[in-house]
């Protein structure tokens, strides 16, 4: 597995005082900055401890010795890094891991991905370093841990591709965003079901109302512990997912857009709605309906 560079905890208010006192029991730097109660640095290692929640965030090359021989047992008063398979089991048992990617961006499709794994394919995701694709930056590491995930011996995965054609369609039909994935995510996990019909639990990130997607999936007439949860891109069949999701709406802007000048931009920037002016003014409105999701403001804005 990859050295831990980066580690994040939430804390209790009685938790980020006794950490504060403990950083300058042992002589490290203080300095201020934004948004955060204190920030500290000694060494290869700098922690950071936010005002949200509080939280602490601790990153730089000695982040694994500071989290076992500091943070565990003189603040936190437990044993979690390397305890995982211990502490939380469902993450390491059988199930699916479901995650979209697109869902924000006006240009291109949206796609949808799903994750079967087991004890040995979640040992294998985390050796290979799967995390939440949000926390990858680099569109070429994305590609390179997709390849690797799908390539894991006895992974099973889905992935559903809505180009804006049928995207635009079918939200036409849904009128709702939440009911749309709700369709894609019951899709996905059914598609898995049939590869892998054993399986009794699907964990998905928590929907805007979790009944949604419970009731798409009814009425396919599957029957699965469904868990919906926030931030459940820290399950590794979820990350991987959402892996393999990122990675092919990246690589559909990379040659989606090449016919009108090259690589179509991400989110909703203002580049982007330069870019989507462009394409309207020299190629007219039904190619830009079929690079992008016609429901955003943006269309609007730039068609006007």
């Amino acid at each position: 597995m990859p050295a831990l560079t980066t580690y994040t905890k939430a804390l209790t208010s009685a938790q980020a005082n006794d950490l504060k006192m403990v950083l300058a029991h042992e002589g490290w730097t203080f300095e201020t900055k934004p948004y955060c109660l204190f920030a500290a640095t000694k060494g290869k290692v700098n922690v950071l401890v936010y005002e949200k929640g509080p939280k602490v965030v601790v990153q730089g090359k000695d982040t694994e010795d500071f989290v076992l021989n500091v943070l565990e047992p003189q603040v936190l008063k437990q044993a979690e890094l390397g305890y995982e398979e211990v502490n939380h089991p469902e993450m390491f048992a059988e199930h699916i891991g479901v995650d979209e990617s697109g869902k924000g961006d006006f240009f291109g499709p949206l796609v949808i991905a799903g994750v079967w794994v087991d004890t040995a394919i979640v040992h294998q995701l985390r050796e290979v370093g799967a995390v939440d694709s949000k926390k990858v930056t680099s569109d070429n590491k994305i590609a390179e841990l997709a390849r690797q995930i799908t390539a894991i011996p006895g992974i099973a995965y889905d992935v559903i591709v809505l180009q804006p054609p049928k995207y635009n369609e079918l939200y036409s039909k849904f009128k709702n965003l939440n009911r749309l994935l709700a369709w894609g995510h019951s899709t996905v996990i059914e598609n898995l079901l049939g590869k892998r019909p054993g399986c009794a639990r699907a964990v998905s990130d928590q929907f805007a109302d979790p009944a949604v997607l419970e009731r798409a999936l009814k009425s396919r007439g599957r029957s699965i512990e469904l868990v919906q949860r926030t931030k459940a891109e820290s399950d590794p069949a979820v990350a991987a997912a959402s892996i393999i999701a990122r990675d092919r709406f990246v690589n559909w802007l990379k040659y989606g857009g090449e016919y009108y000048g090259g690589e179509l931009p991400k989110g909703v920037s203002s580049m982007v709605k330069d870019r989507a002016r462009n394409i309207a003014n020299e190629h007219g409105k039904d190619a830009l309906r079929a690079l992008s999701k016609t429901h955003f403001k943006t269309f609007a804005e730039v068609t006007s």
